[in-house]
Order: structure tokens, then sequence, then C-alpha cells
């Protein structure tokens, strides 16, 4: 803003060089990156973000159920934390369960619950797949939304860089050909300097 603001003040001085001119377009067109480009770049990932997202939603939960298990025995603590298990509010504690998968089918194993009472005989909620086998909880919609979210946002921070990145480089490549042609004119007329007779 500076570089549009200082070449419009100063667009009639004799002392503009072209490169300010130059300069200042690249400021605009950065600008207008910034201003248009990068929110639609954010908006479009996040957008084919949550579609993807959804969908997987709606297949985890076509996939999977709640079914109700019998409490053995406490587990130790070994599990590590499942990403698709983020929406849940309450501490998952490890627990030996049984339960019958839809065709009659005794099972039991290690799983997590939230439930308060995890005492042997307690009844708690668990997820299993279509085949009564133990599986993480699904994803809700309004966690992929905000998965979505954060990744247009990211999309955004991103192209805001490399746009910012890219202004600083055109704008230090033009800076380093001004020192260049500079170094060469002072090549050319420095060894006359102040000479008698040589014009200068």
């Amino acid at each position: 803003m500076r570089a549009l603001t200082g070449v419009w003040r100063w667009r009639h001085n004799p002392l503009r060089r072209a490169t300010d001119t130059l300069e200042a377009w690249v400021a605009l067109v950065a600008l207008l990156l910034l201003v248009v480009a990068a929110p639609a770049l954010g908006w479009f990932c996040g957008s084919r973000a949550d579609d993807a997202l959804q969908e997987s939603v709606r297949a985890q939960q076509a996939g999977r159920r709640l079914t109700t298990a019998v409490v053995v025995r406490p587990a130790a603590r070994h599990f590590t934390t499942d990403p698709e298990a983020a929406t849940d509010r309450g501490a998952q504690t490890p627990v030996v369960a049984r339960w019958h998968a839809p065709d009659g089918t005794a099972r039991s194993a290690t799983v997590t619950t939230a439930a308060r009472d995890t005492t042997a005989g307690a009844q708690v909620r668990i997820w299993t797949d279509l085949a009564g086998n133990p599986a993480p909880r699904p994803m809700d919609a309004p966690t992929a939304r905000t998965h979505a979210a954060l990744a247009g946002f990211g999309a955004t921070m991103t192209a805001v860089l490399l746009i910012e990145g890219g202004r600083r480089l055109i704008v230090w490549r033009m800076v380093q050909r001004r020192y260049e042609r500079l170094d060469r004119a002072w090549a050319e007329a420095g060894p006359d300097w102040g000479r008698t007779g040589t014009g200068s």
C-alpha cells in the first residue's frame, strides 16, 4: 500500500523512476490476489474438504451401530486416542466387555467407553461395525464441518504467505537489478569523475 500511495502522490515527480511504477503495479496485483484470490481458494478448498468429510461421515454412520455391552472387568490404559472419537466429551475408559453380534454370536474384547459406571456387570454403550466387531465412534457432521473450515483457513493463509513471499521476492530482485545498473553506470563514469576537460 505504501508503494501504491507513494507512486500516486509522486506520479508527476521528475525524479520518479520507471521501477517505482513497476513496483506499484506488483503491489497492486498482490493486493488484488490477497483480497480476492486467497479467500476464493480457501473457500474452494474448504468446500471440497467439507464434501469429502460429510461423505465420510455418512459412510461411517451407515457402517456402524451402537450396541449394549456388559463390562467384564476394567482393562489396562494403553490405548492411543482415536481421531474419530474426538467428538466424545467425556473421558474414555478401557474395559473388557462382552456383547452379541447382529447374528447372535457372542463377542468379547477390550473396548473404550465414556460411561461413568465401568464396574463388572455394568451395561455400557459401544460402537461396532455391521459384523459386530468393535469400531471407533463415527465422526459427526459438526466435527467434519470444523475440520473443513480449518482446511479452508489453512489454504487461505498458505496462499497469503505465497503471494506476499512472491511480491517480496520480485521487489528484492528489482532492487538488485537497480543496484547493478547503478554499479555499471558508476563504473563507466567513475574514472573520469571531476577531471578537467572530460565534460564531467
